[in-house]
């Protein structure tokens, strides 16, 4: 029975996971090219078959059970996570019934806000998700056909700071930003209010797909807005809030990231006029402007946005810095790992790294210097407490210090936009994978363009649909040299591990977090 087991796992190890991904690539980029072409029909026909396709269903049930951040987060069924043999069940499941699929219901997840209320978060069962994955390879090429060029939230190929960097391009001293005003728009219950049908009037799919999607909205509605809400939590679900909030960029220069807004205002522009037409906007897909939440800012007192601190200074010079409110959160987690009994020093350091890398990642391109930016404090503190925990050795104290906080090269401002409307299903390979390969930064960034921008394990291109860990090549993760060091594809750098413990070896995964 073992034997049997070991089978089944190492035949899905054994996938030709880099031909899916190619055939599953081919489809999406013919869906975003007929929809570019107008030829919707054709791009229909196209969904269905990535329906039907072997390759889309074996990398859905892979990305929701192996890759997601989520893939532990169980639904009302109870499951945390399926086996091998579970995978290639769930595969045949979605091949019968992709076309008739029905949501079993989602559990409610409370995630505290920071007005002291809660939101809910509602999590689908792992089938489900896998369901909405194989719908979301469908949809997202036809939709980023038709997306805004300013809209950068939950977009393969976009991220945070393309709108921070927007920001910078808009209110500069180059752009005269020191006399421009600012509208924080905040859209009250977003994903919560979406009307369905502003959803499904605007789906390009066929019916099929149409009439799952119009079940998945039910499963997650609540019985006092019975027309209403897109369940937070599921795979497709940021995916159509951004099908139904598309075109409001259109009303006046702004930056938008998902529901969260900034209205760039000269100093002639009529904000209420701007506020009125949003407003028609979003009643026409059942939203409304939240009064107690939008504010009219001048640039010069400063505006928080995607977990940074926006000003225009009274020389005119424009800075990006981490908000309060994001730096409180960051600071809570170290004070909670540092300050903890449960563990000593060493595994505090371990810790520590991954969180103080993705904070200063995320903050690169901020002005960081200062006191409280540079984390001086915090790791003043950090070295008392090793220190302490040590017994006073001074010199393993500040070898785990350094580890725990790792440095990141910073570049206030320096930040390059993705190039218009260009999408990761136009086909343009060298551009994305040379793109991707700039989000990141020190020897992962150098691995990636020794390997010309391809996996040290599949060969294929590094997109940004997965992200790049750095692989140590002689399983020595004190061993930086070049050669020891290979950039890989996360799951590449998954399966080969799960294999070395299968075979024995005992190797350890270690991944360097992007920018993105």
């Amino acid at each position: 029975m073992i034997r049997h087991n070991e089978n089944v796992s190492e035949s899905w190890k054994t996938l030709p996971w880099k031909q899916f991904r190619r055939d599953l690539f081919r489809l999406q980029r013919r869906v975003f090219k007929a929809v570019k072409a107008g030829d919707k029909r054709k791009a229909k026909s196209l969904q269905k078959l990535i329906l039907k396709s072997y390759a889309a269903r074996m990398l859905a049930v892979r990305r929701v059970t192996q890759l997601n951040a989520g893939k532990k987060s169980a639904g009302v069924d109870g499951k945390l996570a399926l086996s091998n043999r579970e995978r290639f069940t769930l595969s045949q499941e979605l091949k019968e019934k992709a076309r008739t699929w029905k949501h079993q219901g989602l559990r409610e997840v409370p995630i505290p806000k920071k007005n002291g209320k809660t939101r809910l978060l509602k999590v689908p069962t792992i089938a489900d998700r896998a369901w909405q994955c194989l719908i979301y390879f469908a949809l997202s090429p036809a939709h980023e056909a038709t997306f805004h060029a300013r809209s950068y939230g939950f977009r393969t190929g976009r991220s945070a700071h393309d709108a921070q960097k927007i920001l910078f391009l808009n209110l500069s001293s180059k752009a005269k930003g020191k006399d421009k005003r600012v509208i924080e728009l905040d859209i009250e219950k977003c994903f919560d209010r979406i009307n369905h049908s502003a959803i499904m009037d605007k789906l390009i799919a066929p019916q099929s797909i149409k009439q799952g999607i119009f079940r998945c909205l039910k499963a997650g509605i609540s019985p006092e807005f019975p027309e209403q809400g897109t369940p937070q939590g599921g795979v497709v679900s940021p995916l159509l809030a951004n099908i139904a909030l598309n075109g409001i960029e259109e009303i006046h220069q702004s930056v938008r990231y998902a529901d969260d807004m900034v209205i760039i205002l000269k100093p002639k522009d009529n904000a209420e006029a701007i506020l009125n037409k949003i407003s028609q906007f979003l009643a026409q897909r059942g939203l409304r402007v939240s009064q107690a939440k939008t504010k009219l800012t001048a640039t010069t007192d400063g505006f928080d946005f995607l977990g940074w601190h926006f000003r225009v200074q009274s020389n005119g010079k424009f800075r990006s810095t981490p908000s309060t409110d994001n730096f409180k959160a960051f600071r809570q987690k170290i004070k909670s790992i540092v300050n903890s009994s449960n563990y000593g020093a060493t595994v505090k350091a371990e810790k520590l790294a991954p969180v103080v890398r993705g904070w200063r990642n995320y903050h690169k391109f901020c002005k960081m210097d200062g006191g409280r930016n540079s984390l001086i404090h915090i790791q003043h503190r950090t070295f008392k407490v090793f220190n302490k925990e040590t017994k006073k050795d001074r010199y393993s104290s500040k070898k785990l210090l350094d580890k725990a906080f790792p440095s990141v090269p910073y570049s206030e401002n320096k930040f390059v936009n993705v190039k218009g409307e260009k999408s990761p299903y136009d086909g343009d390979i060298t551009y994305w994978s040379e793109r991707n390969s700039k989000l990141y930064d020190g020897e992962t960034s150098k691995a990636c363009k020794r390997q010309n921008h391809s996996c040290g394990f599949c060969g294929m291109k590094m997109l940004s649909d997965e992200k790049v860990h750095l692989h140590h090549v002689d399983g020595n993760h004190s061993n930086w040299k070049k050669n020891n060091l290979l950039a890989v594809h996360r799951s590449c750098h998954q399966n080969h591990h799960r294999g070395n413990r299968m075979s024995g070896a005992g190797c350890t995964e270690m991944g360097t977090s992007g920018s993105n």
